[in-house]
């Protein structure tokens, strides 16, 4: 995992005059030294992607489902390698790799799916009116343009699957954009595409350091951009570029609400399971893990002990061990940010009950009750293994207490009752509300995004596909309807 990265332009490799290291946080070895493209070759291919955009958007639906179905193919032969790979260069411990693999093949299997039936057609009788007599309309989806895709480094591949696989699927080129810190697995993704018959300049996946991106996000000829990060630098992406259409995914501060009905021993080991263990996969590092529970007086008392056992339950170590189920932090700069938002909530006055202290990168799996107004955790996405209890009396409150975020990407609602599940449908304002589990429950085929500042739009495969086009009219006239 040492040797140099090349990047894709317009479908085939390509090495710049620069070039970075990409290394382990958990033991500092280097993972692999990738290539930088010159802004020559980043022109070379937004214009590629600009040329190419009537053909690809003509290219027969089955030409484009074979192409994701051979991502599907490769992606499951080359399973372990690739799982390695993430775990080197994001830190992630391996069983999370390996399932993220899994879940890129089932992205990629879903958006050949969707390429087989999409844009159909609906047919609309014009005639409701008189002006409308022998009148039908015809009304398909067209894609908007090339497709500019800025991906993260939490979900180094799946989340680039969710930029990739939609755009493919309905004909729009699209730039790939990786995160710095985790670029080898959207290399991959390159190979893969590559072995396949898509027309050259449909897809490229280019290693642009971050303070080279605003001109990549001004270009014109990239009318839509797909990104998933932080609220700051999708927001000042957004205002940049007024005219573009852009999705953002920008992440939370996830709650989880166990209501007063979840009150045997069984539910509330369940509940404490799951809340451990979703508030400290990835490190954390998910905008969906639990960072909130929201529990009602009449289970608070014994759900708090059951909550602390399970987190200090969660092996910290070596991400390559399979025994692993926390790893370290992206890098020491994110393990230090999350002590120091700790280290405030406690000297002001918050109870730690388990972890609060790090070690390099790797950040112990912790737990705080009584937590202050005013402290950043109280307000802000910690996207550390930090979990906060908070003691609440009945459904109001804690409804209440989870519409009080700035954030509202997802919620979980720990409850057997039906009516309630339907109130908190209702009543909280997220974009997802996952009843019986924690909110980082997430199926790739399902529509996916946030409310108030976690972002605007939707991902999972279909409704992708439906962000990045748009709906086109055709009017027949003289017909015998």
């Amino acid at each position: 995992m040492t040797s140099t990265h090349a990047f894709w332009l317009a479908g085939r490799q390509a090495t710049g005059e620069d070039s970075f290291d990409v290394t382990n946080s958990w033991d500092g070895r280097l993972v692999g030294t990738v290539s930088v493209p010159t802004d020559a070759q980043i022109e070379e291919a937004v214009a590629a992607a600009h040329a190419v955009r009537e053909e690809f958007a003509a290219t027969p639906a089955h030409v484009r489902a074979a192409a994701l179905d051979h991502v599907v193919r490769r992606l499951v032969e080359r399973t372990e390698e690739i799982a390695q790979l993430i775990s080197a260069e994001n830190g992630k411990p391996i069983k999370w790799a390996r399932g993220e693999v899994g879940r890129a093949v089932s992205v990629f299997r879903f958006a050949s799916e969707e390429a087989r039936r999409f844009n159909s057609g609906e047919a609309q009788r014009l005639d409701t009116d008189a002006g409308g007599t022998g009148r039908l309309g015809l009304t398909r989806r067209f894609p908007r343009g090339p497709v500019l895709g800025i991906a993260p480094f939490n979900f180094p591949l799946n989340l680039s699957a969710h930029k990739v696989a939609p755009a493919i699927a309905v004909g729009a080129p699209i730039i790939l954009k990786p995160a710095p810190a985790t670029p080898i697995s959207s290399l991959i993704l390159g190979e893969l595409l590559a072995e396949t018959d898509l027309p050259a300049g449909s897809w490229s996946v280019l290693t642009v350091p971050n303070d080279r991106m605003p001109a990549l996000v001004q270009d014109e000829r990239l009318p839509v951009i797909s990104f998933t990060g932080s609220a700051p630098v999708g927001y000042s992406i957004m205002e940049s570029v007024p005219r573009k259409h852009c999705t953002l995914e920008l992440g939370g501060n996830g709650a989880a609400v166990v209501l007063g009905d979840y009150s045997s021993d069984e539910d509330l080991d369940w509940a404490a399971t799951r809340i451990a263990t979703f508030s400290n996969y990835q490190g954390g590092q998910s905008c969906i893990s639990v960072q909130r529970v929201i529990a009602d007086a009449a289970v608070y008392d014994r759900l708090v002990p059951k909550i602390v056992a399970a987190v200090e339950a969660q092996v910290t170590g070596d991400p390559s061990d399979a025994a692993t189920d926390v790893g370290p932090l992206v890098n020491e700069d994110a393990a230090k940010r999350v002590e120091s938002w700790v280290d405030e909530a406690v000297q002001a006055g918050a109870q730690l009950l388990a972890g609060g202290k790090r070690d390099g990168a790797t950040y112990a799996p912790t737990v705080l009750t009584e937590l202050p107004d005013g402290v950043t955790l109280a307000s802000e996405e910690v996207f550390g293994p930090v979990l906060t209890i908070q003691k609440v009396v009945g459904e109001a409150e804690a409804f209440a207490s989870v519409n009080s975020s700035k954030y509202g990407l997802q919620a979980g609602v720990f409850t057997h009752d039906l009516q309630t599940a339907f109130r908190a449908h209702r009543a909280l304002e997220v974009g997802g509300v996952i009843i019986g589990d924690v909110p980082s429950y997430r199926a790739d085929q399902m529509p996916y995004g946030g409310a108030k500042q976690s972002g605007v739009g939707r991902e999972g495969v279909r409704y992708a596909m439906a962000d990045y086009t748009y709906e086109r009219v055709l009017v027949l006239t003289g017909l015998a309807l």
